[in-house]
């Protein structure tokens, strides 16, 4: 159950005028007052006929008036709104169940106090199967105005017991890091003119999708404009930026001026300070376009970096500021992975947004590395090869799962929730990035023998998970890339102890689809093979053959290895 308080000004008969009208698409139905200050006596137009709007608004404004007519100052902000929706799963409510809840949201706003006589004037009128819309008037029969300081926290609290009492569908408690909902009128907007998105949601992706780009505050400014967003600015007498608001273009007022939406506004991380406190602790030590030529790509880079986040858990403050880069680094993947992978990652990074913010505050600057990554990505990635790409996101659902833990550990539900929902389109990434390596994998298998003898490497190596890993449909792949990395020299038993050690295997569905990405990433160099070894041990002992003469005068003979000498079969 939602219940939304949102200050409706000064006119009660404008908003009464809405909730007893037919609705902007006629969905109003049968609009009548369920619960009210003072049932008695009290003017319903849904119920009398005889009953006026005016009637009902002069009913309920009277103190306003009687106050007005003794103070100097004019109370003009008096009318209070909240509309209170069931979820749609939830059972059908009947006039008296929702009057009994209107009553408890109103005595835990502070409207109307149990016990109070001289409380607020209020009604709650239903016109939908689905909610209500409780109104009131904001000054008490006393003349006083009523303490509604975080009214918003104690109507959230008495919707949970709400929930629990009713046997609706429990939602989470707030923790005041969500951004706003966009209201009817808004939605509504988006869809008169043709729009996908309503204004605020399509702002708060494109600012989010600025950020793996610029490493200041005026860059990112610059970014936004550059990218179609009309952004007002607020700057000191020095010219310093201290704020920012952004405009969808094409949303304007009724007098045709552009409408803006502060950064907070948009979402409570995305204030000025707040993005300019994680891009200045975020600076490389050289420009992206610098390291263009670094021996690994930026998709191995980040793969790498991401093992950060496991590590710096301990500290809250460490561990926020990581999980708030892995946000950026999902952007930053979703926006150069190939078209058939972007949008579950799109829907997982725009998913994650919420995880990304809590009440802990951020040490940005232990974030660096997973920051760099997003930023390299961004800057400097091509199109990455089949493995690189498939690790980076069996990587990503990893640390995601990471973080989801984390938030759960602190309670954080929302966020915990958040991250479970990334999770699900990142697995569903992470199949579609992997699956032509296995097709391609899966068509040059190691003979019968060559795979009992990696199956043994298997047991050896990770004896808690063998089984999984010998019955996932991709052991045929994963045993192809053991014989691989062997033939350049190293030893699948160690390789994949490695790989089930850099991170958990217990909550991979499928292990061995998890093990070809790791062994992929961290196999991807080729060793010194066993010719060249076996070179430089020829050379060191044709040194020493003086001392090592034979009584006939020869030197002792050297064995070396023959490229096919093994005493693992060849595939």
């Amino acid at each position: 159950m939602i219940a939304a308080i949102k200050p409706a000004g000064s006119n009660t008969r404008g908003l009464l005028a809405y909730l007893y009208g037919p609705g902007r698409q006629d969905e109003h139905l049968d609009p009548h007052i369920v619960a009210g200050f003072a049932m008695l006596g009290m003017p319903d137009p849904g119920r009398d006929e005889n009953a006026t709007l005016t009637e009902l608004a002069r009913y309920l404004d009277e103190p306003v008036r009687l106050r007005n007519g003794e103070f100097g100052k004019q109370v003009t902000d008096h009318v209070w709104h909240c509309p209170v929706r069931a979820a749609p799963e939830d059972r059908y409510l009947s006039d008296a169940e929702w009057g009994e809840i209107a009553q408890r949201i109103v005595q835990a706003a502070g409207i109307a106090p149990a016990g109070d006589d001289l409380a607020c004037r209020w009604i709650a009128v239903r016109h939908a199967d689905d909610h209500i819309h409780i109104l009131a008037t904001t000054v008490r029969e006393d003349g006083r105005r009523p303490k509604l300081h975080d009214s918003g926290l104690r109507v959230g609290d008495a919707c949970r017991e709400i929930e629990k009492d009713y046997g609706l569908r429990q939602l989470k408690k707030g923790d005041r890091t969500g951004t706003r909902r966009p209201t009817q009128a808004e939605m509504h907007k988006a869809e008169r003119l043709g729009w996908d998105q309503p204004s605020t949601e399509r702002l708060q992706d494109r600012i989010r999708a600025a950020i793996p780009h610029v490493t200041g505050a005026e860059e990112f400014i610059a970014y936004l404009e550059a990218s179609g967003v009309e952004v007002q600015v607020r700057r000191g007498p020095s010219g310093d930026l201290l704020g920012y608001a952004a405009g969808r273009p094409g949303d304007v007022n009724e007098a045709g001026e552009q409408i803006y939406h502060s950064g907070s506004k948009i979402s409570p991380d995305l204030s000025l300070p707040k993005i300019k406190a994680r891009l200045e602790s975020g600076h490389p030590q050289e420009h992206p376009t610098a390291r263009r030529n670094h021996p690994s790509t930026p998709w191995h880079q980040a793969t790498d970096a991401l093992d950060t986040l496991h590590t710096d858990l301990a500290d809250d403050t460490h561990a926020q500021a990581h999980i708030t880069a892995l946000g950026e680094l999902l952007e930053a993947t979703a926006q150069k992975a190939p078209a058939h992978l972007r949008a579950e990652l799109q829907a997982a990074s725009k998913a994650f947004a919420r995880a990304q913010r809590s009440q802990i505050r951020a040490e940005d600057r232990a974030a660096l590395a997973l920051r760099s990554a997003a930023r390299d990505i961004v800057h400097t990635a091509t199109g990455p090869d089949g493995s690189a790409l498939a690790a980076l996101v069996a990587a990503l659902v990893w640390a995601t799962i990471v973080a989801g833990r984390w938030h759960e550990a602190k309670s954080h539900a929302h966020q915990a929730d958040a991250a479970r929902q990334a999770v699900q389109h990142l697995q569903m990434a992470a199949d579609r990035a992997l699956a032509p390596t296995l097709v391609e994998l899966t068509a040059r298998l190691p003979r019968d023998q060559a795979r009992r003898i990696l199956a043994n490497d298997v047991r050896a190596a990770a004896p808690d998970h063998a089984e999984r890993i010998l019955t996932d449909p991709a052991w045929p792949a994963l045993a192809t890339v053991l014989a691989d990395a062997e033939a350049r020299g190293h030893q699948p038993h160690q390789l994949l102890k490695e790989a089930v050690a850099q991170r958990e295997l217990t909550t991979a569905r499928q292990p061995a689809r998890v093990l070809i990405a790791r062994i992929q990433h961290t196999g991807r160099n080729p060793v010194a093979n066993r010719l060249a070894e076996a070179a430089r041990l020829k050379s060191t002992m044709a040194g020493s053959i003086p001392a090592q003469q034979t009584r006939n005068g020869q030197a002792p003979a050297v064995t070396t290895l023959r490229p096919q000498q093994s005493h693992r079969p060849s595939r």
